[in-house]
């Protein structure tokens, strides 16, 4: 129990310093990336007290407002898991996807949610994908995906 606890706390806080570099440089503002930007402020403000339903509807509220937000769709995908509404975040994962293919968020929290829904062969090519895209093992999202698959335990 306590190792699931830090291995949450871990995910939390790396999902935590994700978000804030992707929302750190606002290089152009219009008033939706303004509107999609304080949805994705209010999300991450719902994932750090881990009210995932509500850190859904603010990132599902800044993907309506900038449908290429990837960083946005990656967050929607990543409360929608930890909510427990896998096909919601893998829908969301795959938009993310979509839009940047080599996002490693998304990749690694997608390889993730194959792990949390006991499909380790996906997981697995996940996180080959992962580190193609790192270009090697030692970034923060193989780490976390890496250690979810050896974690795993059937259910």
């Amino acid at each position: 129990m306590k190792t699931q606890h830090l291995t949450r706390t871990a995910a939390l806080s790396f999902a935590m310093a994700l978000l804030s570099a992707a929302y750190a440089v606002d290089t152009e503002s219009t008033p939706a990336k303004d509107a999609a930007c304080d949805d994705c402020v209010a999300g991450k403000a719902a994932v750090e007290q881990k009210q995932w339903t509500l850190a859904a509807e603010r990132f599902k509220r800044a993907t309506l407002q900038d449908p290429k937000n990837a960083d946005a769709w990656n967050m929607l995908g990543y409360s929608s898991r930890w909510a427990g509404k896998y096909p919601e975040a893998f829908d969301a994962y795959a938009r993310a996807l979509a839009l940047e293919p080599n996002h490693r968020g998304a990749n690694s929290y997608l390889g993730v949610a194959y792990v949390r829904t006991n499909d380790l062969g996906k997981a697995r090519a996940q996180l080959a994908k992962v580190e193609s895209i790192c270009g090697n093992k030692d970034c923060d999202e193989y780490k976390l995906l890496d250690k979810a698959i050896a974690e795993y335990k059937p259910k």
